[in-house]
């Protein structure tokens, strides 16, 4: 191929490579001539889609007047279109220290796997997915869990599901996994090669919700759970082994219940004090605690409209305040208004739903023609897998924007399944289903339909009653 002067022009960019990125240049590529990936590199994508290109560099720069994108290898690229998927950095609780690690991608779980290895205790800081994963399914080592809310998972439900889950993190028996009928996302090529050390301001594709499956995440001991969870607290700080032995102040060991605390006999590599005054020695740190749009290599000289939670706004067709430029997944704050049981949350799921949409919104853009408003915006809905309990929300599944004027129903069975339902003058708004409950599809019409199911009453939940017969 001659070589041209000049920066290379494509018609079509994307800048990212998790899954918003991939599935955005998957979903043009069927329909236009030509498509550049950037930065997160794929081979897999170049052999299947023969009008990709992937380019292996970051974004430097980005010249939005100019239709111009500059990578850190030197190079230059014009665009007709661009759409930006480089998702989202973690939230760690304190930079730069070598005892604090954040899990984000492949890289950052597989030094998490290493350190843990030689670990006997961790502290884990976070109440979000991750954190929720973590804890159940590290073994031989003790897990001390810090979270500021007054329930695990509040992310994702409230008090009584929390409730329904805690004895999972005590059994000592571990159960065979679950099988969760949804698609799988994995490396291509992970456990082939040594992968380099992730500098800290490289961060790869978010991790799926599969991640942990092929680690082995085991501690120095031979127990199974070890998890203390300390409620309503954030760490205050964190003080290396030096430090806090001139301190002269007591470290706890590890709680044999609730109200016994002892002193640590231990001498630890570093120490977290806590919010509530309380002290543990650990090995060391894990910070689960969220996660901020990746914004920053795309703001010097472009006038983005900016969210509230950081994120590039777009409207109901993907676009940012900027010409030609889209985002999609965990990097764009969605500010259209959305339907009454969707709200936007940094989960693969709604990357996937993105990309796919604003790939379908720059290829109508192109074509002059106009496009309505996918459907997966219309209702909220999520899959996942905690503590080996299939969990599924749905709509408004904590009542999020309702105010006092809503109404719970709930059914459970210890041990076996939870289900909660969010209701609004009859009619379902949301619900939450851990287990196999087999309800997910009857409530999802339930919640789109906007059906007034006040004549039903408590029967709606009545495990006596097939529901499903009712309304499928």
């Amino acid at each position: 191929m001659a070589a041209v002067p000049g920066p290379a022009r494509s018609r079509f960019a994307v800048v990212g490579g998790g899954i918003a990125g991939v599935t955005c240049a998957e979903k043009i590529s069927k329909t236009l001539e030509e498509f550049d990936v950037e930065e997160q590199p794929s081979s897999l994508l170049e052999r299947r889609y023969t009008n990709i290109k992937v380019i292996q560099s970051g974004v430097k720069q980005l010249k939005s007047d100019e239709h111009k994108i500059f990578t850190e290898d030197g190079k230059e690229y014009m665009y007709e279109k661009l759409c930006l998927c480089a998702g989202a950095i973690p939230k760690l609780i304190f930079e730069g220290n070598p005892y604090v690690l954040g899990i984000r991608d492949t890289d950052s779980a597989q030094a998490f796997q290493k350190h843990l290895a030689q670990a006997q205790r961790i502290v884990v800081v976070g109440n979000g997915g991750i954190a929720l994963e973590l804890v159940y399914e590290i073994e031989g080592c003790e897990v001390i869990w810090a979270i500021k809310d007054k329930a695990i998972g509040n992310t994702f439900f409230d008090a009584g599901a929390a409730e329904f889950l805690i004895p999972k993190l005590t059994a000592e028996k571990r159960e065979t996994p679950i099988e969760c009928k949804r698609t799988k996302y994995t490396m291509e090529g992970s456990e082939k090669k040594e992968r380099p050390v992730a500098v800290s301001d490289k961060v790869g594709s978010a991790l799926g919700p599969d991640w942990h499956e092929g680690l082995n995440l085991k501690g120095t001991k031979e127990f199974s759970h070890k998890v203390h969870i300390e409620k309503l607290c954030e760490v205050k700080k964190i003080h290396l082994q030096q430090e806090f032995l001139q301190l002269q102040q007591m470290s706890l060991a590890f709680p044999k219940e609730e109200k016994n605390v002892e002193p640590d006999e231990v001498l630890w590599p570093v120490y977290v004090e806590l919010t509530n005054g309380k002290i543990y020695g650990c090995d060391f740190i894990v910070s689960a605690t969220g996660v901020v749009p990746n914004v920053k290599p795309f703001l010097d000289g472009n006038n983005f409209a900016i969210g509230e939670d950081g994120g590039l706004k777009v409207d109901k067709h993907m676009q940012t305040s900027l010409p030609d430029i889209y985002a999609a997944g965990d990097i764009c704050t969605a500010s259209w208004e959305p339907s009454p049981v969707w709200h936007q949350m940094r989960l693969w799921t709604q990357a996937r739903q993105m990309g796919w949409y604003a790939a379908k919104c720059m290829a109508a853009d192109a074509l002059g023609e106009s496009i309505d408003l996918d459907f997966s915006f219309e209702l909220f809905a999520h899959v996942t897998k905690f503590f080996n309990y299939k969990v599924v929300v749905l709509g408004k599944y904590n009542a999020q924007g309702l105010g006092l004027d809503h109404e719970l129903m709930l059914r459970c069975t210890k041990g076996q399944e939870y289900v909660k339902v969010v209701m609004q003058n009859g009619r379902m708004m949301g619900a939450v289903l851990i287990g196999e409950t087999d309800l997910e599809e009857t409530f999802e019409n339930l919640i789109l339909n906007q059906m007034d199911l006040s004549a039903y009453g408590e029967d709606l939940l009545n495990p006596d009653i097939d529901i499903e017969d009712y309304f499928d």
